[in-house]
């Protein structure tokens, strides 16, 4: 199959977690992917110090000598600060395969410190498109005209926007591509915060709570139950776990987005079909779950909590988890009409995202999948899946990510489009979890410890 023509710079850049980084001396700092992944977490915690942050850091560089080296290849996790993601070496390949792309030439990838703020990150950025578009239009004369294509996972979107909106970058960009990008927010970071490697681990907790990028992730919108109904996580008395003043700047640093004329194409692909958090209350000094929404199991759709992203030219959504999205085989399909200089939107593209419009894939793979991201040793693994009413019973894969021999389940039917099925116990690892019927677009995968 001949590869589309693209004469724009595309650049992708990963989400938080996703930049491996390492010390002056190219030590590696942070690189756990794959089958050592669960090897390394191990001893992470007792590491996590010489990644702290000062309390001062702000906007700017600590100057601790760190450095983003590349991006992520393959699945990677920090329990109490994220939950696990796919890598992003098979997205490479696909772009690579399917456009006139070059990883050496006219595809880059912006690995960054993703401890530090969004901010640093968009003027890190700014720094390296100015270099490279300059490089780019000047290698042929059919490129004089070329802008620049940014391909966001997660936080990435939020540099992107950054630099985009607010860094003069609207000039050069032709039009900015988010999967999963809590353009909001989301629960789940205010979670890590609160409740995660604080209580599990002190020095992960300290870890966390030192990073200006994890609290620029918590909600942007009125999510905890308080006296008067809903409020804003800022507008509470002092959170265990969250850093007053990060908190406060992470508000500015949304509403600076809000407030700002979107200047440069914004499509916004979000997951949609998995249980996520949307709400919560703070009581006994615990964060819990009041209820769940649409999203991708870890950011909620757009819409269907606080505020959307703002204007966008094109916004729809796929049955997927927020770990994989960028590895979706209906996400890539929408992939192939946007990376052109004129946009050809897949068919059921809106600006808004009413039930069951603007959907990436079939009713047959309108999967939604609820598993622990991570599991204690010993426990059965237990999955439960919600699938369309008639559609083919879903069948389940367990895969360690050690290339192993994957275990597969038939979904017992539970009623009401409700499915499940139980894994013995896996053995201490990394795996993916498939999830689909056989004739399903895209299967759902998702990573557990």
């Amino acid at each position: 199959m001949a590869r589309a023509q693209v004469t724009d710079l595309v650049v992708v850049l990963p989400g938080i977690l996703g930049s491996r980084l390492a010390d002056a001396e190219g030590r590696a700092l942070w690189d756990l992917s794959g089958p050592a992944l669960l090897r390394g977490l191990r001893g992470f915690g007792g590491s996590a110090g010489a990644l702290r942050l000062p309390k001062d850091t702000g906007d700017g560089d600590p100057g601790d000598g760190v450095v983003p080296v590349g991006l992520m290849p393959d699945l990677h996790a920090l329990p109490g600060i994220w939950h696990p993601v796919d890598g992003y070496t098979d997205l490479l390949r696909w772009l690579e395969r399917h456009f006139t792309l070059s990883v050496s030439d006219n595809l880059l990838t912006f690995p960054y410190d993703w401890r530090l703020s969004c901010r640093h990150g968009a003027e890190r950025l700014k720094g390296r498109i100015d270099l490279e578009l300059e490089r780019w239009r000047a290698s042929a004369p059919e490129r004089r005209g070329a802008r620049v294509v940014f391909l966001c996972h997660g936080m990435g979107g939020l540099v992107a926007r950054h630099y985009a909106e607010r860094l003069g970058g609207h000039e050069v960009t032709r039009r900015v591509i988010t999967l999963g990008t809590p353009h909001q927010g989301s629960l789940r970071a205010l979670a890590d915060l609160v409740d995660g490697g604080g209580r599990r681990d002190p020095e992960l907790g300290a870890f966390a709570r030192s990073l200006p990028s994890l609290h620029q992730l918590a909600p942007d919108y009125a999510c905890v139950e308080g006296p008067e109904g809903l409020a804003h996580v800022r507008d509470l008395p002092a959170l265990p776990g969250v850093d007053e003043a990060l908190l406060a700047d992470a508000a500015r640093f949304h509403a600076d987005l809000r407030g700002t004329p979107s200047r440069a194409g914004l499509y916004a692909i979000p997951g949609t079909g998995q249980p996520t958090a949307v709400t919560a209350r703070w009581a006994g000094d615990r964060l819990t779950l009041v209820s769940e929404g649409d999203g991708d199991g870890t950011v909620p759709l757009p819409g269907g909590a606080g505020p959307a992203a703002g204007p966008v030219a094109g916004e729809w959504a796929a049955y997927e988890q927020h770990g994989s999205l960028q590895n979706n085989k209906a996400v890539r399909e929408a992939l192939l009409g946007l990376l052109g200089e004129e946009p050809v939107l897949p068919a059921g593209a809106v600006l808004t995202l009413p039930p069951d419009a603007g959907r990436l894939a079939d009713p047959a793979a309108r999967i939604g999948v609820r598993v622990p991201a991570v599991l204690p040793a010993g426990v059965p693994y237990e999955v439960a899946v919600t699938a369309p009413d008639g559609a083919r019973p879903p069948v389940a894969e367990l895969r360690p990510a050690d290339g192993g021999r994957p275990v597969g389940r038939r979904l017992r039917s539970l009623g009401d489009g409700r499915h499940g099925a139980v894994f013995p116990p896996p053995e201490p690892g990394a795996y993916r979890l498939s999830v689909g019927p056989v004739t399903a677009l895209s299967l759902i995968r998702r990573s557990a410890l």
